[in-house]
C-alpha cells in the first residue's frame, strides 16, 4: 500500500458554508489523518496523508464541496509524510 500526504490550498466560496466540516468528514470516511483550517485570504488550507488511492479519492471530493460552497481553484503539492499524526481534525 502506498501512502502520501498532501499539502491543498483551496479557492473559491470555501468559507462559511461548511467547507472545512465537509473535508473533515470526508477525510474522517477515508480513515485519512491531517487537518484544514481557514486562512485570513478567503482560502481552505488542507493537509491530508494516507493510502495514496484514498487522498486522491478526498481530493476528488473536494474539488465538489459541501453544496453551499464554489471551488474555483486548487493548488496541490506532495509533502513528507507524518508518520506522528493520528486522525484528522479543525485548527482554528
Amino acid at each position: 500500500m502506498t501512502e502520501k500526504r498532501l499539502h491543498i490550498i483551496v479557492s473559491g466560496l470555501v468559507q462559511g458554508v461548511g467547507f472545512r466540516m465537509f473535508v473533515m468528514r470526508e477525510a474522517s470516511a477515508r480513515n485519512l489523518s491531517g487537518w484544514t483550517r481557514n486562512l485570513p485570504d478567503g482560502t481552505v488550507e488542507i493537509e491530508a496523508q494516507g493510502n495514496s488511492g484514498l487522498v486522491d479519492e478526498l481530493i476528488r471530493q473536494t474539488q465538489i464541496g459541501p453544496s453551499r460552497s464554489r471551488v474555483t481553484s486548487i493548488k496541490i503539492r506532495e509533502i513528507a509524510f507524518n508518520a506522528d499524526e493520528k486522525g484528522f481534525r479543525l485548527l482554528t
